[in-house]
């Protein structure tokens, strides 16, 4: 539960992406936040033919003491294929947990292999009865491997959505109610599926169970022919600002923190004090909720 004053404000914590190797960025950011968030194959090398984690970069989070917490989001997981799923992220993210305390980990609702064979993108599950029963089943064994809060996240729709038994928010409500998991909503995934597919963002928030919302992503990326892209490149519009401040006061206290995420290729062109001055003004805004300003 996010703490609330006597007049009904509300105090959302501010979260960042930070992949290491960069020990100025972090010393910028961490005035500004109370969660870093980590990807774990992001810090991954190759070392005598295995995939481990950079001791390096791992130096670095064990040395972060008690400045922020951190957070694990996945991306190759891949939960929604139908045949297999990442072994060997699985088995980073036990070594991770080894070394460093994390206050709950994520992953992404979609599926980025078939048949074993690495697609290169990540698509969208469809919304059947089958997908349903089979991600509810990998949430299960998850929650009981590692016994901390494990969340999944709305990721943008490459292609239009496949006919299914639910639509988008009910596949999500349905996934909480039956596993407990809580979901990471990306807004500025919604706005890239507004504008790429005409989905309709209030419909959807309108008909989700915003109880189960425990993290909000912001980003933005840019358009190209027309079509919105998903890449972490620059920083968040007012839109997405507002969006991401529509759904914490939505959430009936549920939302814990609201990330930023940028990827670490954004770094040089963004500047760092572009990304401090930013996650300043957007702890100052995110501090300053009410349910009054909805």
């Amino acid at each position: 539960m996010n703490p609330t004053d006597a007049e009904g404000g509300i105090t959302v914590a501010l979260g960042v992406t930070y992949e290491g190797r960069d020990p100025d960025l972090l010393s910028r950011l961490l005035p500004n936040v109370a969660y870093v968030e980590i990807t774990l194959e992001t810090i991954a090398e190759v070392k005598d033919g295995k995939i481990v984690l950079s001791d390096e970069i791992m130096s670095e989070f064990k040395n972060m003491g008690n400045a922020a917490k951190i957070i694990v989001h996945g991306v190759s997981l891949s939960i929604g294929s139908h045949d297999s799923w990442g072994v060997t992220y699985l088995h980073l993210l036990d070594k991770f947990m080894e070394q460093v305390d994390v206050a709950w980990h994520s992953e992404h609702l979609g599926y980025t292999k078939v048949d074993g064979e690495h697609l290169g993108i990540m698509l969208a599950l469809p919304k059947t009865e089958q997908a349903l029963d089979l991600v509810c089943e990998r949430v299960h064994r998850i929650q009981e491997r590692y016994r901390i809060p494990f969340l999944l996240e709305n990721i943008v729709h490459v292609i239009p959505d496949f006919d299914g038994d639910y639509d988008d928010a009910e596949f999500l409500n349905q996934l909480s109610r039956r596993t407990g998991c809580g979901l990471i909503l990306d807004v500025y995934n919604l706005e890239c599926d507004a504008h790429n597919h005409g989905f309709d963002i209030r419909n959807f928030l309108d008909r989700l169970d915003a109880r189960s919302i425990k993290e909000v992503h912001m980003a933005r990326g840019v358009e190209h022919n027309g079509f919105l892209l998903d890449v972490h490149s620059q920083l968040p519009s007012n839109s997405t600002i507002h969006l991401a401040k529509d759904v914490v006061l939505s959430a009936q206290d549920s939302v814990q923190v609201v990330v930023y995420e940028f990827m670490p290729e954004a770094v040089p062109g963004l500047g760092h004090t572009a990304i401090a001055e930013e996650l300043a003004r957007m702890r100052r805004f995110f501090s300053g909720l009410s349910h009054a300003s909805r």
